[in-house]
């Protein structure tokens, strides 16, 4: 029973750190059309900054409490200094070109971005638990489980309610609504689509890079890290279906808990498990829990 209760716990710490993750991936998508693969750079940034500022700040002996605010303060830089360049400078070049010329040049802007990461912080691993050990544990069923995890999961329970704030009871919402319905009929209703579009890829970075700073505590960072939770989010997307909030939530949780079953049950299919799962539903529903099939036009 304390076994399950292991797998349960974490398999909804990892299902909130991939939902951080994958909600800023499959949100850009969804307005933008154009599939990032440097996401997980970004998430990459905002994972080395906010370590960055921990240790900093953990060397001056001051209130550990106050680093919390660093890792958010990591996050939004991350995603408003980084994430407006790439959209401004390279993406909007390529809207109305070929899928795969943008999947080319986002793939170009993830190595470029994954040299930064090593010029910068270099190849050597870095660790800021801090934020993780100064909660402590609680006692919860038998076993003694940090809470910093819980802290994870509420953080992304606000961020979800917030999203879906926005996109269904605010006049942004309605104007995201109407320029993924229809990007020239927006603009001929004199709505600012290159504006949404910076802001709808920003919010997507700082999801990115908040992902990469509140997990920062709980791994040790190395170079590649931003590649392999990338990956796991194309699986949750495509679970989830593409575009869907409400999706990158539920594919998160199947993840989560399947890849934390795995891990205690079967360690060597932990993988395995994740895109099983993914090819399955894929095979019967290629669009996704919550996607939509698009009509192209010819």
């Amino acid at each position: 029973m304390r076994l399950l209760l292991v797998v349960a716990l974490d398999g909804l710490t990892y299902a909130s750190w991939l939902f951080l993750v994958s909600a800023g991936l499959t949100f850009t998508y969804g307005v933008l059309r154009v599939l990032n693969l440097a996401h997980g750079n970004l998430y990459a940034l905002g994972a080395y900054l906010g370590a960055t500022l921990v240790l900093r700040y953990a060397a001056t002996g001051s209130m550990p409490a106050l680093a919390y605010g660093l890792l958010f303060i990591a996050a939004v830089v991350v995603g408003l200094v980084v994430g407006p360049v790439i959209e401004r400078v390279f993406l909007r070049r390529v809207y109305s070109r070929d899928e795969e010329v943008q999947l080319l040049l986002t793939f170009s802007i993830s190595l470029i971005l994954e040299d930064v990461v090593k010029l910068t912080w270099g190849v050597n691993p870095i660790f800021a638990d801090m934020p993780y050990s100064y909660l402590g544990r609680v006692r919860l069923g038998g076993i003694n489980y940090a809470w910093y995890p819980f802290l994870l999961t509420a953080i992304a329970l606000a961020v979800g309610g917030l999203l879906w704030l926005v996109v269904t009871r605010t006049r942004l919402g309605k104007v995201l609504a109407s320029v993924i319905a229809d990007r020239e009929v927006s603009l001929t209703l004199g709505i600012n689509v290159p504006r949404v579009y910076t802001l709808a890829f920003t919010a997507g970075a700082v999801l990115a890079a908040l992902g990469g700073a509140l997990t920062a505590p709980m791994f040790s960072l190395a170079p590649g890290v931003g590649a392999e939770v990338l990956v796991t989010s194309f699986a949750v997307i495509a679970i989830g279906g593409l575009g869907s909030i409400g999706g990158a939530a539920l594919g998160s949780i199947v993840v989560g808990l399947a890849r934390s079953a795995a891990v205690y049950f079967f360690p060597e299919l932990d993988l395995f498990a994740i895109y099983l799962i993914m090819a399955l539903v894929l095979l019967f529903r290629p669009q996704g829990f919550f996607g939509e099939i698009e009509v192209r036009r010819i």
